[in-house]
């Protein structure tokens, strides 16, 4: 159980404001938060399009985009969407299987009307990392910079085990999925301070209002869809996900924190050792880790994240 805050915490107040558009894409009402527009674009200086990562929200990325703007000196054009069942995104009808393709396909959509013409920068978290991976490999004219923020892929599974998943997959069909709701705006926060020992009360106290919305019930609610939770009834082809790296042709920023341990995450079945040796297929990549930082280091170190990627954004 979380922890209640005794008192509400100091908010945070950003420093750049975001403009909130809604946008059909793929037969979804995307939720899309921008900072800046389209008349900051230069040579050198696309726009740069941020990917949450799973049970996230564009906003997330709201304390990097203030440290950008202060490491740069002036605006760039950025672009971060709420995926697909999540956030403020929502579509007509239900869903009961997230597939990652759709991803790419949302993202293709995506750029095809926001960022018709030339290359971008792209970043993704988590997830969004992997999204991007993939993306820049099947689109890479697309691609600028590309920097990956621990989308470190999952073990490698092998073909036998999928009737299994399959059967796991129907009997979850089965299954009502929910997420817990909460009293306060207060318990979101502390829920996301129980989730990142690094997050900052203030921080936190901003995000809850962006990560959670107050319900008609009186609740707050997680913008989460629940059937994210359901298991993914393909399996994870490393091979197939390599082919598609090896086509990436843009340099590539990988970042990671110092305090994340996938043993956490995978035990025995997947180590930061596979991943890097997996990552040796990119053909031009530059490694870097933050400290003290966890998973989340937009939100644990956004000014050393700020330092790295205008650097690396600038060359």
């Amino acid at each position: 159980m979380n922890a209640k805050l005794s008192t509400p915490p100091p908010v945070y107040h950003p420093t750049r404001h975001a403009h909130q558009h809604f946008i059909s894409l793929r037969g979804w009402r995307y939720h899309v938060q921008t900072w800046g527009d389209a008349r900051l674009v230069r040579a050198g200086r696309p726009p740069l399009v941020l990917l949450h990562g799973w049970m996230d929200v564009g906003a997330s990325f709201q304390f990097l985009v203030d440290a950008l703007h202060a490491k740069d000196g002036f605006d760039r054009f950025i672009i971060a969407p709420d995926w697909r069942g999540f956030g403020l995104t929502e579509s007509d009808t239900s869903t009961d299987t997230y597939w990652f393709p759709d991803y790419l396909g949302d993202l293709d959509a995506l750029l095809d009307t926001l960022c018709p013409e030339g290359a971008i920068d792209l970043l993704g978290h988590s997830m969004g990392g992997n999204v991007v991976m993939a993306y820049a490999g099947v689109r890479p004219a697309r691609i600028r910079r590309l920097i990956n923020l621990e989308g470190f892929g999952m073990p490698r599974t092998r073909p036998e085990q999928a009737p299994a998943r399959l059967a796991r997959w129907l009997d979850e069909l089965k299954t009502p999925q929910s997420l817990r709701d909460y009293d306060t705006a207060q318990d979101i926060t502390a829920r996301l301070l129980s989730n990142d020992p690094l997050l900052t009360p203030d921080k936190a106290a901003w995000l809850s209002t962006h990560w959670a919305r107050h319900g008609a019930d009186g609740r707050w609610h997680i913008l989460g869809d629940a059937a994210h939770k359901r298991v993914n009834p393909m399996l994870y082809r490393v091979d197939e996900t390599l082919e598609c790296w090896k086509l990436i042709t843009a340099p590539l920023l990988w970042v990671e924190g110092d305090r994340t341990d996938l043993k956490a995450w995978w035990g025995t079945h997947f180590s930061k050792e596979e991943f890097h040796e997996r990552l040796s297929v990119v053909k031009k990549v530059r490694k870097a880790t933050l400290s003290p930082s966890g998973h989340m280091l937009h939100h644990d170190q956004p000014m050393a994240l700020a330092e790295l990627l205008s650097d690396f954004l600038a060359h």
